[in-house]
């Protein structure tokens, strides 16, 4: 696995630590972002890479050696959510089944240790990094490197779509409880 550290950026309104575990699920190359919220206004990075398996193995193998590495990241990152790309559209249908079965590594990894799952499709994750879900992945790399306060955009782009994933559960979290807190006032 691979990991590189990063400064703290500001986020608005959370008031816990937690662990966000975002995975850009794929077969040759599974992108992970472990990222930290800390307090009321720090996001730290605290892992990026990507998980690869050879084209040449079996599809059982690729699919064990991915899932055993998945296990590990929980273990070493413990991560209180792991957010994972929902891909519900895919031109290419054999890309959309090794998608899907490593995604579903993911939920089923996540959901045995009883951690809170969740899924974004392409355009909510574009939505939430750039504020318009039709932005390109190159457009989406600049947001991420920005929003981590990165000095270079993050490679590669599965490691950098996987903190977008992370970073878009943030942003979607903090509104969800915004408009939480919203209603109880009104209520």
């Amino acid at each position: 696995m691979f990991a590189q550290s990063a400064d703290s950026v500001n986020l608005p309104d959370e008031r816990e630590t937690s662990v966000i575990l975002g995975i850009d699920p794929g077969l040759t190359r599974c992108g992970y972002a472990v990222l930290e919220v800390r307090g009321a206004t720090q996001i730290t990075m605290r892992a990026l890479g990507v998980l690869r398996t050879r084209p040449d193995q079996a599809l059982p193998q690729r699919l064990a050696e991915i899932g055993s590495e998945i296990e590990e990241l929980l273990d070493e990152y413990h991560p209180s959510v792991v957010a994972v790309e929902h891909i519900f559209f895919q031109s290419n249908v054999r890309t959309a089944m090794s998608v899907g079965q490593v995604s579903g590594l993911a939920l089923s990894a996540a959901a045995r240790r009883g951690l809170q799952v969740e899924q974004y499709t392409p355009n909510q994750v574009k939505l939430a990094i750039t504020g318009w879900g039709g932005a390109d992945k190159a457009q989406v790399q600049k947001m991420v490197k920005q929003r981590l306060g990165l000095n270079t955009i993050p490679k590669p782009a599965d490691a950098a779509d996987a903190a977008a994933i992370a970073l878009c559960h943030i942003a979607s979290s903090s509104l969800a409880k915004k408009i939480g807190e919203a209603k109880v006032r009104l209520a």
